[in-house]
């Protein structure tokens, strides 16, 4: 890539998205792309497969093997895509077709691009990928639409789909963002591999800087279109020059880190505790052909008021229904749960409605999950109205929650769209904080976000949990971020409550295997410690004791 250039047009004018970028890149070489959001990592990186859009022009040189990329027909690019380049995009749930089975799309690549294939070859072959890159059950896999398989599984699908033309270069846009660690440590596993099979060069665009270290050879630091550093993974984390680059290594979270938990309960009384989760089940109706299954069973949690707890473990764990039942989205089967002394099990729809209002909820993804009709402001305000407040006190604490998330009052009259991913993600808290909860749940509320903006945010939050003292439930698969924020931790493991306890005995003191085997897998932000784990890890794998 020699003096690479992407402009957009947008109100009138060119606006310059990315500047100057240079770089060669090797087969078999692994080039990360860091920097925060609307830094230019994906557009440039789009820019090489012609997927950016309309309004868009690029200047400068991309050649792959010798072929002039840029400004190269559409009918050219097409024989590019998948064949020369492939990409495995953030979240493959929209990147998927939500209406053709997973191995129909694998398929559709493989017979658009592979002359005289037949669709049993195709399918032979689609199999093969799933089972290349470990998919639990491949044939199952191979018949399911994207909703029907998790996180995990939809990612590793797409990585399969990816693959299955032999690219010489991948694009990963952030490949592993909202995957728990252990699926991360083994798709980061599964993408090495990859590469050094296919000796495919890798350009990896992440915000986690513990995936750059287990992963990259090279690392580029981009910031707001520019590259401001360039350097070898050793050198950028272990002597970084520019100061961006400085205070974005500072801003990553590390596992004992943590202060120490003070005067911490032991979770058992549930006297003065605000959510009291008691041996509580919950069950999965059956719907069509898929049958009833239980994905909670015997769950039992305490939180205290102004006590954080994190709940931890792997997708399809338990974690997010739990949070689910916590809010009354998902009826518990067996058991008690009570918020605020207040129960909700076995209740009426009106009882129901009044505990939900001790009840606070930040989602993952915030653009989802505000209005993308309303401002920002009748966000916010919309549980007031619900509540049944008048608009003079709408008006009040409007203005009184964007103050305490530190966002600009007058933010209120913008649209979602017109706000950063971190900007959104307070207004999420905002909105869930509408009420003054007695209990708040966050579900991954910064699992996509940059590690700056990551840093910003837990810190506001933080801040406003030990100001209001509310009792948390922090669903994360984040352990670093566990370790910045909670007092105590559970870890689930297929539905089970597996260990709870101190965030000390958790995570320095591990009794229970799965917990001592997602502490193995938690990337660390040190390129010769990955290393050192990676032969590790080789060498148990070599002996058979894993």
């Amino acid at each position: 890539m020699k003096d690479l250039g992407v402009e957009f047009w947008v109100g009138g004018q060119w606006n310059a998205a990315a500047k100057h970028i240079n770089y060669d890149l090797m087969p078999g070489k692994v080039l990360a792309i860091v920097g925060e959001s609307g830094s230019g990592k994906s557009t440039s990186s789009m820019a090489l497969m012609g997927l950016l859009p309309k309004n868009s022009r690029v200047t400068g040189s991309a050649k792959l093997a010798g072929r002039e990329l840029i400004g190269a027909r559409e009918v050219d690019l097409r024989r590019v895509r998948g064949e020369g380049i492939a990409a495995i995009f953030q979240e493959p749930m929209t990147a998927l077709n939500p209406v053709y089975t997973i191995g129909f799309q694998i398929s559709e690549s493989l017979l658009t691009h592979r002359a005289g294939m037949t669709r049993k070859e195709a399918k032979d072959r689609s199999l093969e990928l799933l089972g290349l890159v470990e998919m639990p059950d491949p044939l199952k896999a191979y018949n399911s639409y994207p909703h029907q398989l998790s996180g995990g599984q939809r990612q590793r699908a797409m990585i399969a789909q990816s693959i299955s033309l032999d690219p010489r270069v991948l694009v990963a846009d952030e490949p592993t963002t909202a995957l728990d660690v252990t699926v991360q440590a083994e798709i980061l596993d599964l993408l090495r591999h990859l590469h050094q099979k296919l000796d495919s060069a890798i350009i990896l665009i992440t915000h986690d800087m513990g995936v750059v270290a287990d992963m990259a050879d090279d690392v580029m630091v981009m910031k707001d279109g520019d590259v401001v550093e360039q350097a070898s993974a050793d050198k950028i984390f272990n002597a970084p020059t520019h100061p961006y680059t400085r205070a974005l290594m500072a801003a990553v979270p590390h596992l004992g880190l943590g202060e120490a938990s003070a005067d911490v309960h032991d979770g058992r009384d549930n006297t003065t505790a605000a959510l009291v989760l008691e041996n509580a089940s919950i069950d999965y109706p059956k719907r069509g052909r898929v049958p009833a299954f239980r994905a909670v069973a015997e769950a039992s949690l305490t939180i205290q008021p102004g006590e954080v707890l994190g709940l931890v473990g792997e997708s399809g764990s338990g974690k997010t229904t739990i949070a689910r039942a916590i809010v009354g989205l998902v009826p518990i089967a067996e058991g008690t749960l009570r918020v605020a002394g207040q129960e909700m099990v076995g209740v009426d729809a009106k009882q129901l409605r009044a505990v939900r209002r001790k009840i606070g909820i930040v989602f993952q993804d915030p653009g989802s999950s505000l209005n993308p009709r309303w401002p920002v402001g009748e966000s916010i305000g919309e549980p007031l109205e619900l509540a049944g407040r008048d608009d003079k006190e709408i008006d009040r604490r409007i203005v009184e929650l964007l103050d305490l998330v530190e966002l600009p009052r007058d933010f209120r009259n913008r649209y979602p769209h017109e706000l950063s991913g971190g900007q959104r993600q307070r207004v999420g808290i905002a909105r869930a904080l509408a009420l003054d909860p007695t209990v708040l749940v966050a579900d991954e509320p910064t699992s996509a976000l940059d590690v700056s903006v990551q840093a910003r945010v837990l810190e506001l939050l933080q801040n406003i949990q030990k100001e209001k003292q509310f009792a948390t439930l922090f669903v994360t698969h984040d352990l670093a971020v566990v370790d910045l924020l909670a007092d105590r931790i559970a870890v689930m493991q297929h539905g089970r409550i597996v260990e709870q306890g101190t965030k000390e005995q958790i995570l320095r003191n591990p009794k229970d295997p799965y917990t001592q085997r997602l502490l193995a897998a938690v990337p660390v932000p040190d390129p010769g410690e990955q290393r050192i784990r990676r032969e590790a890890r080789a060498a148990l794998l070599a002996s058979g004791l894993e």
